[in-house]
């Protein structure tokens, strides 16, 4: 059995790998198929995948996430002001120290369960976006967000004899990483995060804490310490917002303090309850359709409504396009709202329950088991 559960496990990534790296080909005729946009959708992907290590697999919801995606994205940019404009040690360091400050607030937060946890990790959060505006304005560069300068120290680039011209650009040793070079980058490391997602779902440490999203209190009556096993999810939560938070600045190297707003936090709990919270794939798959929408749909003002109806007789290519625009271009969110409503009220499962029910419909249409044969348990 487990040598058949480690088959399926390589196949499924592989078949990962392959969809993630070809994403520019099969994302292209719905026009999603430019660097930009797969870059967010591939780091929105690995930050929704460790929320829900979190809220899938514990329940517990966090609405404080966005400061470790912001405290990944400052960890980064100093490194590359201090030390090196290569990419490794700047997604490290926004790795640890956003697993060090997730320890922190895990620890005081995970005392409290139920919504007195969602709201002290808010309150985390907020002030922590609060703080960056303005006690650690030195640190964080406050409004303006922390930029690289020709001027920085860079300490490493220089003893090793490495200097650009012009303002610097982040390089995976020697190669810069701009455009597509960026996005491949952003590819692997969500190949690699959901790898380490796969392995945690799978081992005993995620059977445990499926069980304490299924009853907590049971397990604690058994004698078995339950807090462990939260604090470790929410660190390796953190950790996966940090890398997030760390590529953002590869692919942009700015950081400020909006990235820790409560809304970020709010994006990242609908993109994972859009897809299947409690899924491997659910969660990037609700980051993908949230990014499609806020980059595509947003694009479309009247000026290309127009365009796209423009067949269409004049009274009614008018009527048509005032109707449309209500849910593309500013409107997108109209959109989202609707197709978020929709899927909590028919797919509380998410999109991937949708899957498992088209999944289960063409296999009741499929050849019929011969008459007298034992029929399977639903």
């Amino acid at each position: 059995m487990n040598s058949n559960f480690l088959r399926n496990d390589m196949v499924l990534m592989a078949v990962f790998t392959l969809v993630v790296l070809t994403m520019p080909i099969w994302l292209a005729p719905i026009g999603a198929g430019y660097p930009d946009l797969l870059q967010k959708i591939a780091i929105y992907g690995i930050f929704a995948i460790g929320f829900n290590i979190l809220f899938g697999l514990t329940g517990y919801l966090s609405f404080g996430h966005a400061a470790f995606l912001g405290v990944g994205s400052y960890a980064a940019v100093w490194t590359f002001k201090l030390f090196s404009m290569n990419v490794v040690p700047a997604i490290l360091f926004g790795v640890i120290v956003a697993g060090l400050f997730a320890l922190f607030i895990g620890y005081v937060s995970l005392r409290r369960s139920g919504i007195y946890f969602s709201i002290l990790t808010l309150a985390f959060a907020q002030m922590s976006y609060n703080l960056a505006y303005s006690v650690l304005t030195p640190i964080t560069n406050g409004e303006t967000g922390l930029q690289l300068s020709q001027g920085d120290a860079r300490v490493l680039d220089h003893a090793l004899g490495i200097a650009q011209s012009g303002l610097p650009t982040p390089s995976f040793f020697g190669m810069e990483i701009l455009g597509w070079s960026g996005f491949y980058v952003c590819a692997v490391a969500l190949i690699i995060a959901f790898f380490f997602a796969l392995r945690i779902f799978r081992s005993p440490f995620g059977m445990a804490l499926k069980a304490i999203k299924s009853n907590q209190n049971r397990m604690n009556y058994t004698g078995f310490n339950t807090r462990p096993y939260t604090l470790a999810a929410f660190v390796v939560s953190g950790m996966y917002a940090g890398l997030a938070g760390s590529l953002l600045a590869v692919t942009d190297p700015l950081a400020g303090a909006e990235r820790m707003q409560w809304t970020a936090s709010g994006e990242v709990v609908l993109m994972t309850i859009l897809g299947g919270a409690g899924t491997l794939l659910g969660p990037l798959l609700g980051a993908g359709i949230i990014k499609y929408f806020e980059n595509i749909f947003s694009a479309y003002n009247e000026r290309v409504l127009h365009d796209v109806f423009s067949g269409l007789p004049n009274g009614l290519e008018q009527i048509v396009v005032s109707f449309t625009s209500l849910f593309v271009g500013e409107g997108w969110q109209l959109t989202l709202g609707m197709l978020f409503m929709l899927v909590v009220i028919f797919l509380p499962g998410g999109v991937m329950e949708g899957f498992r029910r088209l999944t289960k419909l063409f296999r009741r249409d499929g050849p019929q088991s011969p008459a007298g044969a034992a029929q399977p348990a639903e």
